[in-house]
């Protein structure tokens, strides 16, 4: 064999090697981001279920949780009240109109029975709700406190990830975390949607 043909061989292997770890160093990355995904997918449905939870404290309390011990607490123990709410309009001799509301309540269900079904969620486990996913136990931050808007007081919560694994969402002290509710505005809404 001669030295052309042996260094043609070293140099396909070389290539061959190299693509190789090339192709396993992308397929890396693809599944790193995928398992990121899965993960945040995780913690936005925790997320929107703690969402739903403090909606309903905030129902029946006329403000919300401010840690999770008393959302877990409503959720086992709470009741939603089922309310029909009936109007009726009666059509006076001179043309006006006198609207009647009556509202009866119909019943009550438990908290987590009505918002966390088997149905809904067959998984559901309500001491590990406040868990974050992918995070090796830490657990949600929860706030919830009164502003002043327009001369009233509205009730605020924000509840979010107090370590993302994300690393787009770590920087600036973790400002991009995600997170549902706001401290300063009566939102409700997650920054993912």
């Amino acid at each position: 064999m001669t030295l052309s043909k042996i260094l043609s061989i070293v140099f396909l292997l070389a290539a061959l090697g190299l693509g190789y770890r090339l192709y396993l160093g992308v397929d890396e990355v693809v599944e790193e981001e995928k398992m990121l995904e899965r993960t945040e997918a995780r913690i936005i449905e925790k997320l929107e279920m703690l969402r739903d939870a403090q909606i309903a404290y905030q129902g029946s309390n006329g403000e919300y949780a401010s840690n999770w011990n008393e959302l877990k607490e409503f959720i086992e123990d709470g009741r939603i009240y089922i309310v029909q709410r009936t109007e009726t309009t009666e059509l006076l001799d001179y043309g006006e109109e006198v609207t009647t509301v009556s509202v009866d309540t119909l019943g009550s269900v438990n908290v987590q029975d009505s918002l966390f079904n088997e149905n809904k969620f067959p998984d559901f486990n309500l001491d590990l709700l406040n868990v974050v996913p992918g995070s090796g136990g830490k657990t949600f931050e929860f706030f919830a406190d009164k502003i002043e808007r327009s001369n009233r007081e509205i009730a605020v919560f924000e509840i979010r990830d107090p370590a993302p694994i994300n690393p787009e969402r770590r920087r600036n002290n973790n400002e991009k975390a995600l997170r549902v509710g706001s401290r300063t505005d009566s939102s409700t809404s997650g920054n993912w949607e």
